[in-house]
């Protein structure tokens, strides 16, 4: 008598991948993941690869992660799958402090970021 399976959060044509602490702001890292909202996997891929932007390594991977867990997990085709969500979360923020002059300090925040990658199987077209 073990636990029950967790219910699927998304559809059955459907796979999710998430990142829970992706080193940068929500913003910067909101940015890289509009680049490839309601693309093709591919094309998404290529955009990535060649972005000069930091963050688009952490969303390459969460991306390649939820590629890899449509084609083992749920049987998906790999050749027909678009980005349907890509959304972006605040994560924890690590609060460091800087010694300044005259004994005073500052507060140097580090924030962490959440990304959600869903990718879903398009149906053929005739």
């Amino acid at each position: 008598m073990g636990k029950a399976s967790a219910p699927r959060r998304v559809g059955e044509n459907e796979a999710l991948a998430v990142g829970t602490t992706i080193r940068g702001s929500a913003q910067k890292l909101n940015l890289v993941a509009a680049l490839i909202r309601g693309r093709k996997v591919g094309d998404a891929l290529n955009i990535l690869s060649f972005s000069k932007k930091a963050m688009a390594v952490d969303v390459k991977g969460v991306l390649a992660s939820a590629i890899a867990n449509a084609e083992n997990n749920h049987n998906l085709d790999v050749d027909n799958l678009i980005v349907k969500e890509a959304s972006v979360g605040k994560a924890l923020s690590m609060k460091r402090f800087q010694a300044n002059a005259r004994g005073r300090s500052s507060q140097i925040v580090k924030p962490f970021s959440r990304l959600r990658i869903v990718v879903r199987e398009q149906e053929e077209e005739a």
